[in-house]
């Protein structure tokens, strides 16, 4: 599978990278003069077998605090223009970047935070079987809304179905998703959907 993926990601994915390289230079401009820097968000999530990478997005929040120095939440600290960028998903454009490296795929599940790994079952955990996708098959079943149990079963389900046509189904249903912006909510509360108790207070 791995080396077939490879090759469909790279004809699909250089291109892309090289024709979008204007644009991203341009919300990267955009991103430094509105939102100050840095202009990538980094975080570290849990890649092919759970092995650590780093991934890549535009900065979409500001570093705003309250009177004690503490940062204000998620939802306070989104701007206009960070609303606008998640809506569009032009703050996933750097992620390319990731599948150039052969950190991710352009399909695939969606790589969630590290602290989860240990909490997941045996079976939740085969979502880690493939590499993390920009895009997956519970992305364009019901994206942000899905629950995690959900979610994580279609992840599995992905795992075990997996083709390139399924691919290629997937990236044309994303871009017409993307296109009308359906199933993004920008400032959602992660505990709205967490039905497994994968989060806690310690991740916050």
């Amino acid at each position: 599978m791995d080396y077939k993926k490879r090759i469909f990601d790279l004809v699909i994915n250089l291109p892309a990278f090289i024709f979008l390289s204007p644009l991203m230079a341009f919300i990267a401009i955009l991103v430094r003069i509105r939102l100050d820097s840095p202009v990538l968000f980094r975080q570290k999530r849990p890649g092919l077998h759970g092995k650590t990478f780093t991934l890549y997005k535009f900065r979409t929040m500001t570093n705003e605090r309250d009177v004690q120095g503490n940062l204000l939440p998620d939802s306070e600290r989104i701007p206009s223009f960070g609303r606008f960028l998640r809506n569009t998903s032009l703050d996933e454009l750097p992620e390319l970047f990731n599948v150039l490296r052969g950190d991710m795929s352009l399909v695939g599940p969606r790589p969630l935070l590290m602290q989860y790994l240990a909490r997941y079952t045996p079976e939740q955990a085969r979502r880690h079987e493939v590499k993390p996708g920009i895009t997956g098959w519970a992305q364009v079943n019901g994206r942000n809304n899905l629950p995690f149990s959900k979610r994580l079963e279609m992840d599995v389900w992905y795992v075990d179905n997996y083709s390139i046509l399924l691919d290629m189904k997937i990236l044309l249903i994303t871009f017409l998703k993307v296109l009308k912006g359906e199933g993004v909510r920008v400032d959602q509360d992660v505990k709205e959907v967490d039905d497994l108790g994968l989060f806690n207070k310690n991740d916050e």
